[in-house]
């Protein structure tokens, strides 16, 4: 009963602290509430007209919902690089950050499990994805293998913090014994949910595009070089508008571990495009549907050609130390960077894939409105969401919100 209670005060603490801010506060609220209503329209829009709203085909049945599903994947997984080194290996520096990162992490994986239901038409087919009751075919199924691991690692990165703000609002220190064997379980869990999303495309034999050894370790760099960019600028929005203080210290440790990712990113992209064009089969269309244009089709031209430019500049910036610990230039670089792996991941991954189809036609694919529209409303939820988690673990830890018995 003491618990219940416990908790009751929280949750009524946390809705106080949450309804109250600054007018710049209310602004960015009331901004993405606008944003979530927008998306709400558009995908109303979608419920009675089908998919036909969207750009997808038969030909092209994967585009921007996936495309950002895949993108966030690798967000939500970016979490442990901050998990393991406070929980595991005790490194107080990051201690200052590793709420946030989960809170990134929570709010990624719902952004995530929106674009698959968005991506299925409406929410009235889900019931095939409940064991027992749907076509759930595990273990055969690297689908249900993703809903699986996309779930539990939620399902961790919801409880650890929660176990830990919980304690820290009564005014208790956690206990070890309690939650490293969760962040423990969940360092193997984050790259598990990554390698998954990349056999989910690589056992597609008919997609010759995913076929590629290095997919999962790509999926795996480009997630711990994107997901610590995006904690980065974020831990840069909150110090400079909350009490919540962050050494610069801390940064430019996660600042090392992006520059390493994206290092190892490239090198792994150089490597496939020597695969692809060095010794070209007809196995490369893809590819050169993607670099060049096929058949006078160029839709993905102006999409990769930013992506790949923003990725050498943002490495090459990262590499070089003064330059890294100058905060003006590393937050210049963690945006682009994020910005071309989104780019990268989502629209040079997915949309080729299918482009030329098995018997060789060119049905080339844009978003519509309707799918812009759905996938901002997302991304506006995701921000809400997140907002929420950190003025709540920000109160918490800076002592503001306290069990009062």
């Amino acid at each position: 009963m003491r618990r219940l209670k416990v908790f009751k005060s929280l949750v009524i603490d946390s809705v106080d602290a949450i309804t109250q801010g600054s007018k710049k506060y209310h602004i960015w609220m009331a901004f993405l509430t606008f944003m979530m209503l927008m998306g709400m329209y558009c995908y109303s829009i979608q419920l009675d007209q089908g998919l036909s709203a969207t750009g997808m085909t038969d030909r092209v049945s994967w585009g921007l919902y996936i495309s950002n599903f895949t993108f966030l994947v690798g967000v939500a997984a970016a979490a442990v690089m901050l998990v393991m080194p406070t929980y595991v290996l005790k490194d107080i520096d990051f201690k200052q950050a590793v709420l946030i990162g989960e809170g990134l992490a929570v709010a990624a994986l719902i952004m995530c499990l929106a674009f698959v239901i968005a991506d299925m038409g409406g929410p009235s087919v889900l019931w095939h994805m409940i064991p027992g009751i749907g076509v759930f075919n595990f273990p055969n199924s690297m689908l249900t293998w993703d809903v699986l691991v996309l779930n539990g690692y939620l399902f961790l990165n919801i409880t650890i913090p929660f176990y830990i703000l919980f304690r820290h609002y009564q005014g208790k220190e956690s206990k070890a014994s309690v939650y490293v064997p969760g962040a423990i379980l969940s360092v193997f869990w984050a790259v598990g949910i990554h390698l998954v999303t990349a056999f989910l495309y690589q056992g597609l034999q008919a997609r010759p595009f995913w076929n590629n050894a290095l997919l999962g370790p790509r999926f795996l760099a480009s997630a711990f070089a994107a997901g610590p960019a995006l904690i980065i600028l974020v831990l840069a929005i909150i110090r400079t508008y909350t009490a919540f203080k962050i050494d610069d210290k801390t940064i430019k440790k996660i600042a090392m571990v992006v520059t390493v990712a994206a290092q190892i990113n490239l090198i792994m992209l150089i490597s496939e495009l020597f695969k692809e064009f060095y010794a070209p089969t007809h196995h490369s269309e893809s590819a050169y549907y993607l670099f060049f244009g096929l058949h006078g089709k160029t839709a993905l031209l102006p999409w990769i050609w930013t992506a790949i430019p923003l990725n050498v500049l943002a490495t090459v910036l990262l590499t070089f130390h003064k330059l890294r610990n100058n905060f003006r230039v590393l937050f210049f670089s963690c945006f682009i960077l994020f910005v071309a792996i989104w780019i990268e991941k989502g629209f040079g991954l997915i949309v080729p894939g299918f482009i030329p189809g098995p018997y060789g036609k060119i049905a080339e694919y844009s978003p519509t409105g309707i799918e812009i529209g759905v996938t901002l409303g997302i991304w506006a939820m995701g921000a809400f969401v997140f907002t929420i988690l950190a003025k709540t673990a920000i109160g918490i830890e800076l002592g503001k919100l306290r069990y009062k018995k």
